[in-house]
């Protein structure tokens, strides 16, 4: 079956150095990795080279719901690219690129096909939204 791939990209006003730090730092994850602010991020962990384990815990604020997230990285190259294959084997791909004092991040992954590309889409971009919000204020 063919996977349908999403981008979505935002720029930071901040250098790759500190983009990178708020990426892929457990303590900074749990502070961003959100898509509105009825959910959070609990618990995360990550193990940042190739093979190893990264995980996370979003739940919404009021305990209605929650899930799990996780996988294992693929490629690892610092303050350039995050390659990375969730549980569910869809495959993820973080591009950094920073020109000083502001960091592109590009992410392209296999859509699942339980909802809609754009529903999908919406998600993530609001889930960088919110870390481009996070990483500027740091």
């Amino acid at each position: 079956m063919e996977t349908t791939k999403v981008t979505i990209a935002a720029t930071i006003n901040a250098p790759v150095e500190k983009v990178w730090e708020c990426w892929t730092g457990p303590e900074h994850i749990k502070k961003w990795n959100s898509a509105s602010d009825d959910w959070h991020t609990p618990r995360a962990e990550n193990d940042l080279r190739a093979g190893g384990r990264f995980s996370s815990r979003m739940e919404a604020r009021d305990g209605s719901m929650g899930f799990d997230f996780g996988g294992v990285y693929d490629e690892v190259k610092q303050h350039e690219l995050i390659r990375y294959t969730m549980d569910d084997g869809r495959q993820v791909q973080v591009l950094f690129s920073g020109d000083g004092s502001s960091t592109a991040v590009t992410e392209t992954f296999d859509a699942e096909t339980t909802n809609p590309v754009e529903m999908q889409q919406a998600g993530w971009q609001s889930i960088l939204n919110n870390f481009k919000r996070y990483a500027e204020a740091q």
